[in-house]
């Protein structure tokens, strides 16, 4: 626990789901030390990365799967390679769940890079617990979903689990905290949980705690990405977006901004956006460390990029985790190919016709890319609804998907048939077949989710 605690918590944001930007980091945890240069006596900063989403856990698992020294963020070296030393060198501690499937596989990752930096060794600790895939959890899996899970081909299952271990971490000298799958805002609530001191059932602190978490969780989106629409939203300089950085008060209170010198903007309006993103519920939104309350939040530009909230409540958290369930799916089929010209979307619809007969037995997705796709639907009632139009640049997708690998290479062969086959004119020919995946998400009891953490031992 820090020795003062009123100390203001920094804490910045360098990726927003798996596959975002690399070079993320370095403008924030630049910013971060000019800012603890500056700040108080006793104030700290973190840096945290955001990596998982429903699926990428069980894209983990199967890269696993195949090297079991894989399963962690696959750009982990590439998003801490730049800014690991310096972070070390000027205590900017990190906290992420870019562990994914292979948390400790993760961390040994980050030690090694430590070492090849010349940096000192940190401290890292692995989080527990979420992953519950494993074929002795079959049982308690079964109690939840029934019977249904018999026949499911199970690859990944997984807790969203809270903020705690993550304080524990902190508070027993971790550098780095590497997580599976820990709710996203919990990696912003672990950190003031350990700085501030709070107990876990603080909820009016946890409560703003885990909002200011909500408006970092999605990177760049509070500074104006996700909000750009030209001539309606601009954004400025948005191909040099910054991400955010937090300053969280010892009552939870938060003002968002960015890293300086970068585009992008945050505003009354980009905060209020991210604050309502997938929030199903103002007055109950429900995490593992607490509902929180913003049904009578607040927004109050404070200057040029700096946004305080204000008026989050808490409530008592809910006694059962969400837990995500991935399983195989059978096989996903597309093909794509390209009409120009005269009468092309006339083309590309006829040639549809032509699968759908070919393809007896299966049920097809058409897009006219170009004409009707993102306000299509997979019935293909919206294009039945619609007579050809004058479109000269059409390219027609089609996919389907089917529990038999077999079945489904049938939709890649008739479209590549295509070519000659008719009608005329098609060309540029893409075809893809992947195993899909399904999802299931039910409740599960706390007190069957053994959270902890352990300390990685120094090689």
């Amino acid at each position: 626990m820090n020795s003062s605690p009123a100390s203001p918590l920094l804490i910045g944001c360098a990726a927003g789901f798996s596959g975002d930007r690399t070079d993320a980091a370095g403008p924030v945890v630049e910013t971060l030390i000019a800012r603890l240069a500056q700040g108080p006596s006793g104030q700290r900063a973190f840096l945290i990365f955001e990596t998982l989403a429903e699926r990428t856990l069980a894209l983990a698992q199967l890269r696993r799967r195949a090297d079991p020294e894989a399963g962690y963020e696959p750009l982990l070296d590439a998003m801490l390679r730049p800014v690991l030393a310096r972070c070390l060198a000027h205590g900017i501690r990190i906290v992420s769940n870019f562990g994914a499937a292979n948390p400790r596989a993760a961390a040994r990752c980050i030690a090694r890079l430590a070492l090849e930096l010349g940096a000192p060794a940190p401290r890292i600790a692995v989080v527990e617990g979420d992953d519950l895939s494993d074929p002795a959890h079959r049982a308690l899996l079964r109690e939840q979903l029934g019977a249904a899970i018999d026949g499911m081909r199970v690859v990944s299952a997984n807790a969203y689990i809270g903020a705690e271990p993550i304080a524990a971490a902190l508070d027993a000298g971790a550098d780095i905290v590497v997580c599976g799958r820990m709710a996203d805002p919990s990696l912003a609530v672990g950190p003031a949980m350990s700085h501030f001191g709070w107990a876990a059932d603080d909820w009016t602190r946890l409560g703003r705690a885990t909002m200011a978490g909500h408006l970092l969780e999605c990177g760049a989106q509070v500074c104006g990405g996700y909000f750009a629409d030209p001539g309606f939203k601009d954004v400025p300089d948005m191909a040099s977006i910054g991400f955010p950085i937090a300053e969280i008060d010892s009552d939870g209170g938060c003002i968002v901004g960015k890293a300086d010198g970068t585009g992008g903007c945050v505003t009354e309006a980009t905060v209020k956006e991210q604050l309502l993103y997938e929030v199903h519920d103002p007055a109950a939104y429900l995490t593992p460390d607490v509902v929180a309350d913003i049904a009578e939040a607040e927004v109050h530009a404070l200057g040029p990029d700096r946004v305080a909230l204000s008026g989050v409540r808490g409530h008592a958290r809910p006694a059962h985790y969400k837990l995500n369930v991935c399983h195989e799916g059978g096989w996903l089929a597309e093909g794509e190919i390209s009409y120009a010209g005269p009468r092309a979307e006339s083309r590309a619809r006829l040639a549809a016709d032509v699968l759908r007969q070919r393809l007896a037995g299966l049920s097809l997705r058409v897009d006219l890319i170009g004409a009707l796709s993102i306000l299509g639907d997979d019935a293909g009632r919206a294009l039945a609804a619609t007579s050809a139009g004058e479109g000269r640049d059409v390219r027609l997708r089609v996919a389907a998907t089917h529990e038999a690998r077999e079945q489904a290479e049938r939709l890649t062969r008739e479209v590549m048939a295509l070519y000659t086959c008719g009608p005329a004119g098609g060309g540029g020919v893409r075809t893809a077949l992947t195993p899909r995946l399904n999802t299931r998400s039910c409740l599960l009891a706390r007190e069957f989710v053994p959270v902890r953490f352990e300390m990685l031992e120094a090689a």
